[in-house]
């Protein structure tokens, strides 16, 4: 080819990526960091960086109205806009302690997240893949009205095999069975997966599908989430999606410790109303609309207050990150968190640092062992920054860690599908509950400190000894962490 053909090729490159950066500068609602990121890859990796941006870095476009004139639960808004009004009144007193310490958290909740203050819940914490399935098969067993079931892995394997077979016995029954996966965390599934399970009337959908008949190239903006609904009483939310290797039967991970909670009392109607509004925008054909079945009435038993907040890329406010961030700025005592990926926004960076600082327990806990081995290189770049604050770090040495929680002050947790990320933070769909509840918030803690004697923990020493090879390929890592 003449050396002609090549500056114009070059030259039409150079004038793409000078315009999508000039795009990306003024026009797009991202981070500076990650604004940024693109921007020098594009100017580094001109052919690389324009391919890399078109799958990871287009912005998420949702349309809200079609959202809310699909489904719309007019209850919860309006429980969540009651408690807010007792909350600025100085109204909303009645409440454990535990509660009254991370009041703003709750106001701060309700405003954004639309996320009602629950107080009549019980909980069941699973660390281990096996005991959370055994027990959500039970709670399918009994179910006689409905199933709802969303995770963002589902794939064909023997988990898979138990679950889609127990549906399809559920929907044979007559209980109707709904099933919502994200389109490329579940992209090995094939059609025959659901066959029987579409012939007993179960109803299956894909969150995020793409539009285009060969793959997905929207790899960002993928719905993370994992809960489960039975007859709307019984609620499961956590880390864990379906798959052996969650069960620890993949010899790559060895033993997977992850957290999931089951739910019962009012926050399952949190759940069910996530998982609605999902399901109808993914499902235009088999919109589920709101219905009183969907939310009986809960047992009034006094229990573990906590609110569902769940976020996505398609609101101007992290939700999520913003209630790790209140619950950090409000500890006096301690902070314990558990995460596979340690990307945080120099927001949440911050708060960790200036509690640490403050003489507050900064504990924080990584796999030693990562499935996204850049991804991990990036978290160690982090933790050394934490490190120099004071803050404890640990690797996770008894298999992979995938627990997703924060703990605090031994009074309130979060724990959830979102990790301490970026992604998790602005591009993924996620939920978590944050709980306010002393007895329950040191299970946590015991859970956390039984951990760190299956983990080794991290020195700066370690990493001044590092090789350079390692700390260049930190750095890097770290400077295009924004766009992990």
């Amino acid at each position: 080819m003449s050396v002609q053909w090549w500056n114009t090729v070059s030259n039409i490159i150079l004038l793409a990526n000078t315009a999508l950066a000039f795009f990306i500068l003024f026009f797009e609602q991202k981070r500076a960091t990650s604004i940024w990121a693109w921007v020098l890859l594009l100017f580094f990796l001109p052919v690389a960086g324009l391919i890399l941006y078109l799958f990871f870095g287009l912005p998420h476009r949702k349309n809200k109205g079609k959202q809310s004139s699909v489904y719309s639960n007019q209850n919860m808004q309006k429980t969540s806009r009651q408690q807010l009004q007792e909350i600025d009144r100085g109204a909303f007193t009645d409440l454990p302690e535990a509660v009254k310490a991370f009041r703003q958290t709750v106001r701060m909740n309700l405003k954004t997240a639309t996320a009602p203050l629950s107080a009549n819940n019980s909980l069941d914490i699973y660390t281990d893949g096996k005991l959370k399935f055994d027990s959500l098969f039970k709670d399918i067993e009994a179910a006689a009205d409905h199933i709802h079931l969303q995770y963002y892995i589902v794939r064909d394997d023997g988990i898979g095999g138990q679950l889609i077979g127990r549906l399809t016995e559920k929907a044979k029954q007559g209980v109707k069975v709904c099933v919502l996966y994200d389109d490329i965390g579940s992209k090995s599934l094939s059609k025959s997966f659901f066959s029987a399970f579409f012939k007993a009337g179960g109803k299956a959908a894909a969150s995020l599908p793409s539009r285009i008949p060969m793959g997905n190239p929207r790899v960002n903006y993928r719905n993370h989430r994992k809960i489960a609904v039975i007859d709307g009483k019984v609620g499961y939310v956590g880390g864990f999606n379906v798959g052996d290797e969650y069960l620890g039967e993949k010899g790559k991970f060895g033993y997977w410790r992850d957290t999931h909670i089951r739910i019962e009392g009012d926050a399952v109607h949190s759940l069910q109303n996530q998982f609605l509004s999902d399901w109808n925008m993914a499902c235009e054909k088999n919109q589920l609309k709101y219905a009183e079945n969907f939310f009986p009435a809960s047992p009034g038993f006094e229990g573990i207050s906590m609110q569902v907040v769940g976020s996505g890329p398609d609101e101007k406010i992290d939700q999520i990150k913003n209630g790790f961030l209140k619950m950090i700025s409000r500890a006096e005592n301690s902070v314990y968190i558990q995460t596979p990926y340690f990307i945080p926004d120099p927001s949440i960076l911050d708060a960790l640092c200036t509690a640490s600082l403050s003489g507050v327990d900064v504990r924080i806990m990584i796999p030693n062992k990562s499935d996204h081995l850049f991804v991990h290189t990036a978290s160690l770049s982090f933790v050394e920054e934490l490190l120099s604050a004071g803050v404890k770090a640990y690797e996770y040495e008894n298999g992979f860690l995938h627990a997703k929680t924060v703990v605090i002050d031994s009074k309130a947790f979060s724990i959830g599908s979102a990790n301490m990320d970026i992604r998790s933070f602005s591009l993924n769909y996620e939920t978590n509950i944050f709980a306010f509840d002393e007895k329950a918030a040191e299970e946590m803690v015991r859970i956390f400190l039984q951990d760190v004697e299956l983990s080794g923990e991290l020195t700066l020493d370690e990493f001044k000894g590092r090789s350079f090879y390692e700390y260049a390929k930190q750095r890097i890592a770290k400077l295009v962490a924004p766009i992990l």
